[in-house]
């Protein structure tokens, strides 16, 4: 049995995002045969679970090294090894899961900020990425795509040398592939929550859901002036956008451009959004009332390498789909007719592919048999295989001294916590979001705060030795 900790800095609790939903049911499945801890850095609703779970928030080294000293294995996402010193020098077995590709996504998200301070915002996330993929004894993607990015840039990194390809010409037992998953268990529908039950959303009107957040990498303008151009021939046509409110991102600017376009087009009976988060465990409610499920993005890199999660969520409900060419997504569902891939910001071909998938009832039949056919191959269980292994057999990196001696780029440390990150987050959030925003970040952090003075009446940790331990350590920040 190995000693594992998770580590997360997204919101652990009833509404989570992508981050914290891929870190928990990695938590779920080691559970199963290691001894599990899931960690979070920004906010803890501790739920039932196999498994302990703790609060310790940027910059809380003593309380963060008490379980780096106890893990054996670490498995760390995001921001967490520019946080904690202790991470950085740990010579335990450090799993980096990089399923998302942050400095490509922030080209795209932080371009509308001053040239200075987006030139910066990516170059923070290069050089955090660098030096995960630096220290990693094992890392995971999400795509073959990313797979080949990534060894670009461990090839620039030095991780591409005759120690690794000795180990595995591969270099599989580096870095694998493990997707988002699904969840084992088929989805029920537990209550109506949309259709009859949402203010001009009918028990018999066609539904297509936009689910889980809408960011500025996405295109929903487009799909908003398709639903204009469907609903002046079927009437009967509904949107609704599952969600607005990330639990740990601002509000981003095209949510209200999306909210005035619908306005000017004269579309409020046809287009609805969503102003909350809705719970993980209650997405499915809104996924099986729905008839088609939708993704739509622009042309650029992000797209490339992207992994939309909402996907997964499709495929779990047995949603058909429509969406814009260009991801790995998009060519699965072209390959396994799942629904219908359509070239981005094409209006009339974004229209007639929703009106097929909607009103079809023969082509929608047989997507729907087909996502049966292929969902199983996404399963937790079953994407988290090469984890689990390693997890079983953990090995450390073979190139781990040859890196700390040799590495070919110097890593210029960023501190995502005090007072200097602290202004420029606000900077960010003001514009990104507005002063709702920057007030709604400071709320997030000062509950964290609050509830970092004692993580164990959240989730208490395994035996009283470890919850004084533990108390003590984060009491001393």
């Amino acid at each position: 049995m190995t000693r594992v900790l998770v580590v997360t800095s997204d919101p652990i609790g009833p509404k989570m995002a992508g981050p914290a939903i891929r870190s928990w049911n990695i938590a779920l499945i080691l559970s199963e045969n290691h001894d599990v801890r899931l960690m979070t850095t920004s906010l803890l609703d501790a739920q039932d679970a196999p498994f302990d779970q703790y609060l310790i928030p940027p910059g809380r080294h003593r309380a963060f090294a008490k379980l780096e000293r106890w893990a054996e294995v670490i498995v760390f996402q995001g921001h967490a090894m520019s946080m904690f010193k202790s991470l950085r020098a740990s010579k335990k077995l450090l799993v980096a899961d990089i399923y998302d590709p942050m400095h490509v996504e922030q080209l795209e998200q932080a371009r509308d900020l001053p040239f200075d301070e987006y030139k910066q915002v990516v170059a923070d996330r290069t050089e955090l990425l660098n030096e995960q993929m630096l220290r990693a004894d094992f890392l995971m993607c999400a795509s073959d795509r990313q797979r080949l990015f990534y060894l670009g840039q461990l090839a620039a990194l030095g991780r591409l040398n005759p120690l690794t390809y000795a180990d595995e010409p591969d270099l599989k037992r580096l870095l694998t592939i493990v997707p988002f998953g699904l969840p084992s268990d088929a989805p029920v529908h537990q209550r109506q929550v949309l259709k009859g039950v949402v203010p001009g959303i009918g028990v018999d009107d066609k539904v297509i859901i936009w689910g889980g957040g809408l960011y500025s990498w996405f295109d929903p303008l487009t799909l908003i002036r398709a639903i204009g151009v469907l609903a002046a021939r079927r009437g009967n046509v509904r949107l609704f956008f599952q969600g607005t409110k990330h639990p740990g991102i601002a509000e981003m600017p095209i949510v209200e451009e999306s909210r005035a376009l619908v306005r000017e087009l004269g579309l409020e009976k046809h287009v609805f959004f969503n102003e909350t988060w809705v719970p993980y465990d209650e997405r499915q409610n809104y996924l099986m009332e729905a008839d088609v499920g939708v993704s739509t993005h622009g042309f650029h890199l992000e797209t490339t390498l992207a992994f939309r999660t909402r996907i997964l969520d499709y495929l779990w409900t047995g949603l058909p789909m429509v969406v814009s060419k260009g991801d790995s997504f998009a060519q699965l569902i072209k390959r396994e007719d799942l629904g219908i891939a359509v070239q981005p910001e094409n209006v009339e071909a974004l229209a007639s592919a929703l009106e097929k998938t909607l009103f079809n009832e023969k082509f929608a039949a047989a997507a729907r048999e087909n996502i049966v056919r292929i969902d199983q191959a996404f399963r937790w269980e079953k994407v988290l295989e090469p984890l689990v292994n390693y997890v079983n057999d953990p090995w450390p990196a073979p190139d781990r001294q040859l890196i700390a001696r040799e590495s070919v780029v110097r890593i210029r440390l960023v501190k995502h916590y005090g007072v200097k990150h602290n202004a420029d987050r606000a900077r960010h959030y003001l514009r990104a979001g507005g002063v709702r925003a920057v007030a709604g970040k400071v709320g997030e952090r000062m509950r964290a705060r609050s509830r970092s003075v004692a993580p164990a009446e959240q989730a208490p940790p395994a035996d009283e030795a470890s919850r004084a331990e533990t108390d003590a350590s984060v009491a001393d920040q």
